[in-house]
């Protein structure tokens, strides 16, 4: 019978294939990575066996539906799913570059080297995608990972977990660079995020109170994403039409995403226009509008919200809306309310548009685009661990790039400090 390891005995090893994943080539990796979706391409019946289950599972308990959606696997979402970690492997090589290199006047070269962080630990809810996006990106960055998914993806997590070793082995990689531990109790979450001999990040996706639940225990630095907040303000002159379809995909396409849109803010002297306008159109989609004293009287059907309301993630079919006096009452809006993850404007003022992206302090400022945009793949990064609200190391999506850092590398001729 195996030995079952410890959390020490599990990180360390995963510790011990940095040497080996630091030096090898793009290309190995990214064989690694092939060799990945082709494996979990064939295992595609029991991932969704297994997968249906979970649902039942969280059903059956209760759980809310924006989990319940995140937590959901189908064909379709498999598909996209193989597809990018064959994108992820086709990305440019994220280590190994010298980057800002010169010679000094005294003849000594200076550059700085992409390197790998590390070991991460990833701690998640429910995503099963996700745990397999995270160790792919990792892997492709030269790093270890320890993943943490939550309990309702236990039986899909136990299915993924053997074909990393695989894929990774099949490469001549060592397997225990990815471990995933699903039946990971609390109390043993806080013993391995107290392994600060071992682990070099922490990277948690999911609720406000897994977050806080990590930041209060982790002995390592860890990548916060608290909540998404999401504001759209809709400036005076803004084109109507514009606006409505920005605001529906933002806040329809996925409600129970951290960048699907939770307030939206109108300028007063468009009010009496627009919010008729997008007040039908969201009612028809299904969603519950919270809206403020001065927007209730063109919004039939809306609630009056409550203070709590303006600052709230909903993170499903409910939508914070208020009427602002003019620019600068927006902007006051966001650095109150605001949770630095992604704020939008529509507007026809480019000055007011340069304004907004200047002085609105979030890791993605759109103008005249859905907050839906603030994705990795979406922005051009090919992929996403998750999205940072924090400003060390990351701010915003979270690509390869972001998962490595810099060293210093110096060539010289015999130079000595005088």
């Amino acid at each position: 019978m195996t030995k079952k390891l410890s959390l020490s005995e599990i990180a360390a090893l995963a510790k011990e294939s940095l040497p080996a994943l630091g030096a090898s080539s793009g290309q190995i990796r990214n064989q690694t990575l092939l060799s990945l979706a082709e494996l979990i391409d064939r295992t595609k019946a029991d991932l969704l066996t297994a997968n249906e289950t979970d649902v039942k599972e969280a059903r059956k308990n209760k759980l809310s539906e924006a989990l319940i959606d995140r937590l959901a696997l189908s064909e379709n979402r498999l598909t996209q799913l193989v597809a990018g970690l064959r994108e992820t492997a086709a990305l440019p090589d994220p280590l190994g570059a010298i980057e800002d290199f010169k010679t000094l006047p005294s003849g000594l070269m200076v550059g700085r080297l992409r390197a790998p962080l590390g070991l991460i630990a990833f701690i998640c809810e429910a995503r099963p995608g996700a745990v397999a996006e995270a160790a792919a990106m990792a892997l492709k960055s030269g790093n270890a990972i320890i993943v943490k998914p939550g309990k309702e993806t236990a039986k899909t997590a136990k299915v993924l977990a053997p074909l990393f070793a695989e894929a990774l082995e099949s490469a001549g990689l060592p397997g225990q660079a990815v471990a995933i531990l699903p039946e990971l109790s609390r109390e043993g979450v806080k013993e391995l995020l107290g392994l600060s001999q071992y682990l070099d990040l922490v990277i948690p996706r999911g609720g406000e109170n897994l977050i806080r639940f990590v930041d209060e225990n982790a002995k390592v630095p860890v990548l916060r994403h608290y909540k998404g907040v999401c504001h759209l303000y809709v400036d005076e002159g803004a084109d109507h039409q514009m606006a409505l379809d920005l605001t529906l995909n933002a806040k329809v396409n996925r409600p129970g995403t951290c960048n699907a849109l939770e307030c939206l803010l109108v300028h007063q002297k468009e009010a009496p226009r627009f919010l008729p306008l997008v007040g039908a159109a969201l009612n028809a989609q299904g969603i519950k509008l919270r809206a403020s004293a001065e927007s209730l009287a063109y919004l039939p059907g809306a609630v009056k919200a409550k203070a709590d309301d303006f600052g709230r993630e909903f993170l499903g079919p409910e939508l914070a809306v208020k009427t602002v006096a003019d620019f600068e009452e927006a902007l006051s809006h966001i650095r109150r309310y605001g949770s630095n993850h992604t704020e939008a404007i529509v507007t026809k003022d480019q000055k007011k548009a340069q304004l907004f992206l200047k002085n609105v302090d979030a890791g993605c400022v759109l103008v005249n685009a859905s907050t839906r945009l603030n994705d990795g793949g979406c922005l051009g990064l090919g992929a996403e661990i998750g999205i940072s609200t924090t400003k060390l190391q990351a701010y915003g999506p979270m690509g390869l790039k972001e998962l490595t850092t810099t060293k210093f590398v110096v060539i010289g001729d015999g130079h000595i400090r005088s």
